[in-house]
């Protein structure tokens, strides 16, 4: 019988050995992850341990201030406060001054006003300026003439602002009738609105919007009716887009508005906004409001560290099934040289036995 040699399967089993130490734990890694897939607010959390410490808690707080932007310091503070991260009194002090500044009456009056004259809101303030604005027809109005006339004549318009416009205005008498049950959807359209007049819509998500508004509105005869409407007289404005929105063919874009109006109730306007800004589709804005439902008001430090991490992984499904596949293929390989070495060597020995046996008993044969 041919001999099997027991180097080649101890030396398979032991590279096999150390690619398991390697694989294996990337692959019960995997394996935690797909179990999160679908949980924004554990996947943040895990993102957010692995980058988030005091160095950079002081850091972004600092930048903040330095922004005149009290509510992202706040949000890290927060977050800092959750996480049992340790800052400097003297900071956590101009933490609340900034914070206490951001909500004196003149700051809010101020913000107040410009939100409903510019319809850019950047508080709770001034948000509530913009929406105001648009419920009583003011800011849609305003906003549909003046880029339904620039379409009428030939120049520049911001389509996707035109268009939200006449969708808010056509389910702003909705919002009535159902006593403020189309409210988030309300808000929502005014957030996206602000965010693309300020730049802050992403370009994918813009996208998206633009088709859908394709789908809903009768460009040819809004920019036709709304030639000749004013801001003073909003009724010509208002019957365009009555008579040129299909609101029953809006479902998918009113899903990502309440998604916005979610986000903004439980985590204010500029989490609303840095949402609209890093949210690729309307999937992964309703993962940012279940984000927002979860962190409250800690979501924007959360969204500015980790960004699209806070709401999706990092790594792909594909790549995370072939680790696990790998880790599988690894440990199934390991154990089969594993067997066979064991088995050569045990055959080795039983040969070696059988040998010695044979030999002491032609010895004493020799010897009789």
């Amino acid at each position: 019988m041919r001999r099997q040699r027991i180097g080649p399967a101890l030396l398979a089993a032991a590279v096999l050995a150390a690619l398991a130490c390697y694989v294996v734990p990337r692959g019960i890694d995997a394996r935690s992850l797909l179990s999160i897939e679908d949980d924004p607010a554990r996947i943040a959390d895990r993102a957010i341990e692995q980058k988030f410490d005091a160095a950079l808690a002081q850091r972004e707080i600092e930048a903040a201030l330095a922004a005149n932007d009290a509510d992202l310091a706040k949000s890290f503070a927060e977050l800092s406060a959750e996480r049992h991260v340790a800052l400097d009194p003297a900071l956590t002090d101009k933490v609340n001054v900034a914070v206490a500044e951001a909500a004196s009456a003149q700051h809010a009056a101020e913000s107040f006003a410009l939100g409903l004259v510019t319809g850019e809101p950047s508080d709770m303030a001034g948000l509530a300026g913009t929406t105001l604005g648009d419920l009583f027809v003011f800011g849609d109005v305003r906003d549909a003439v003046r880029e339904g006339t620039r379409m009428a004549t030939g120049q520049p318009a911001d389509e996707l602002v035109l268009g939200l416009a006449c969708v808010g205005l056509a389910i702003t008498a909705g919002t009535y009738a159902m006593l403020g049950a189309a409210a988030p959807a309300r808000v929502g359209l005014s957030m996206a609105k602000a965010a693309r007049k300020s730049g802050q819509l992403g370009s994918e998500l813009a996208v998206y919007i633009g088709h859908s508004l394709r789908q809903v509105v009768d460009w040819g005869q809004l920019a036709k009716m709304i030639v000749g409407a004013s801001i003073s007289e909003p009724a010509l404005a208002i019957r365009a887009a009555r008579e040129t929105v299909k609101v029953e063919r809006a479902g998918g874009l009113l899903h990502l508005a309440r998604d916005v109006g979610r986000v903004q109730a439980k985590a204010g306007t500029q989490a609303a906004l840095d949402g609209l800004k890093i949210a690729e589709t309307p999937s992964e804005m309703s993962r940012v409001a279940k984000l927002a439902e979860k962190e409250g008001s800690k979501t924007r430090a959360i969204l500015k560290v980790v960004g699209r991490g806070a709401i999706a992984l990092t790594i792909t499904t594909f790549d995370l099934g072939v680790w696990i596949l790998g880790a599988l293929f690894t440990a199934f390989a390991f154990v089969s040289s594993l067997k066979s070495a064991t088995e050569r060597t045990t055959m080795r020995i039983l040969r070696y036995r059988k040998q010695r046996r044979q030999q002491r008993y032609a010895a004493l044969t020799v010897r009789g």
